[in-house]
């Protein structure tokens, strides 16, 4: 039996490996084994993904909640552009901007909210946020391989803004129904699955992923990426409950540091002093940004649970 201590530590720690290794993972795919089918390896991880939650069901890692199924329909459909964006993103850029792009979601996210929803932030998390973005904007500049690749740069445009858009949709569809995070994705995933298929028979031609020369190391290093992604969910899903929101930002600022580090050491990223700076900056901005939400979340939790005063005359 697993003791409370190093439980979340255990935890922690398969978060870490299964994002940090998701990544390396798919670019291995993408630019080692050649296999450059976003689409049809999306699919195959959404595939993965739909029956190892029917396996965490089975074990009760989450109850089931049934949902009416045209709820989920847009959100299914933010869910494929948003994965497929992403992996697109890591397929044509190199791995350290696919990784700046991660971090600029946190700005987007503020934007959307504030252009299109009217929830408007403090003036300290205005200046975290215009931190992330002077980092993210010198690292990406400063990068010649990134600044003359405007399809590139479009792409990881295309993931910002469609990772952003899912996690709002996502947050406000989980509050309206009342569902977990496992719950919800247990719902939507079988939707997903089928769209991504009709996306991979219209947009890659069948006869040329069949065609694809499968080795036993492609195989491998496929399906490797497909239970990651799957334990991706899993990991996040025990990391907060065992743990805190908080602890699971460190965590990502643990997985950032990784990630960037291992596309200079295997996949040949360049690291210049100003790309460098920009990412300092990009990654301050984003730990000074954590530390505001969770001062707030604190904050409002001390309101909660303030004791209720009462007349002591009154019987």
């Amino acid at each position: 039996m697993t003791s409370p201590l190093l439980a979340p530590l255990l935890y922690g720690a398969m978060n870490i490996a299964s994002a940090t290794g998701i990544v390396f993972a798919n670019k291995t795919v993408f630019s080692i084994f050649n296999f450059k089918f976003t689409y049809a390896l999306t699919f195959i991880h959404t595939i993965v993904t739909m029956l190892g939650m029917q396996l965490f069901l089975r074990f009760g890692v989450f109850e089931q909640k049934q949902v009416a199924k045209q709820k989920l329909l847009s959100l299914a459909a933010a869910y494929v552009g948003y994965i497929v964006l992403c992996n697109l993103n890591l397929n044509i850029n190199p791995v350290g901007f696919y990784q700046i792009s991660k971090i600029a979601v946190a700005p987007a996210v503020l934007v959307i909210n504030s252009m299109f929803y009217g929830k408007h932030s403090s003036p300290e998390i205005i200046a975290s946020i215009a931190v992330v973005c002077l980092g993210v904007g010198l690292a990406t500049i400063s990068d010649p391989e990134i600044s003359s690749n405007m399809y590139g740069l479009f792409v990881g445009l295309g993931s910002v803004l469609a990772t952003a858009l899912y996690q709002i949709w996502a947050g406000s569809i989980q509050s309206e129904l009342g569902l977990g995070s496992m719950q919800l994705l247990h719902q939507y995933i079988p939707l997903a699955a089928a769209q991504l298929g009709a996306v991979v028979l219209l947009l890659e031609p069948l006869g040329d992923i069949i065609g694809y020369e499968y080795t036993l190391g492609s195989v491998a290093a496929i399906l490797i990426s497909a239970v990651l992604g799957l334990l991706v969910n899993l990991s996040t899903f025990l990391v907060i409950g065992a743990t805190s929101s908080l602890t699971y930002n460190v965590v990502g600022h643990v997985k950032t540091v990784i990630i960037l580090t291992g596309g200079v050491l295997f996949f040949g990223d360049t690291m210049s002093g100003k790309k460098f700076m920009g990412i300092l900056l990009a990654m301050g901005g984003i730990v000074w940004y954590s530390h505001i939400k969770m001062a707030a979340a604190r904050l409002h939790l001390s309101k909660q649970i303030l004791p209720v005063k009462t007349d002591s005359n009154s019987e």
